[in-house]
């Protein structure tokens, strides 16, 4: 992952003081059913956002999501999202409007994000309302959408079908720091 933000930083052009990044970011999904509720935690997400053109990238390891009980955690990866073969999942994409937004000044600002998130090897268009939260200098970003698994190939056994959520919330929060070369 850290490639991937080198990446996105030298792309991003040389004007250092428009980029901010996270290496510990949170993504939370959360499936209902009357059968059963499943919640699970990533604390390892890289994330970085450029303020001069709005691109906002994040990746996660799906190995690093943390469940309740361990033989959720072992089905999620080794029946669900295939995590030896598809180790991670990202998100790559664009807060629209950033020219209208001073984020240098402390306040709270409503965005919209689109972009292409890949799950399983899948990538499908995703469009979601956030929030970004400037205190001194640090930009938190958070942003709560739905993703549906059978959009990612990804199979739910009938077995367990009425236990898990045709549509999963997933909520995205990063807490951004200025990047200093």
């Amino acid at each position: 992952m850290t490639a991937v933000l080198g990446l996105f930083l030298l792309a991003a052009g040389p004007v250092k003081a428009q980029k901010y990044l996270t290496k510990n970011g949170t993504i939370r999904f959360y499936s209902e059913t009357p059968v059963e509720a499943i919640e699970a935690h990533n604390r390892q997400v890289n994330s970085a956002l450029d303020l001069g053109t709005g691109e906002f990238v994040f990746k996660v390891l799906m190995k690093s999501f943390e469940f309740e009980k361990a033989l959720m955690q072992e089905h999620f990866n080794e029946n669900y999202v295939e995590s030896d073969k598809y180790p991670n999942a990202s998100f790559t994409g664009k807060v629209e409007g950033m020219e209208n937004l001073d984020l240098t000044k402390d306040g709270n600002y409503d965005v919209e994000v689109t972009g292409d998130l890949t799950i399983h090897g899948v990538t499908k268009p995703v469009t979601a309302k956030g929030t970004l939260e400037v205190t001194g200098g640090t930009i938190r970003g958070r942003s709560q959408f739905p993703v549906k698994p059978a959009d990612h190939d990804i199979k739910i056994p009938a077995a367990v079908a009425n236990n898990i959520a045709e549509t999963i919330d997933v909520t995205v929060e990063v807490n951004l720091e200025k990047f200093e070369q």
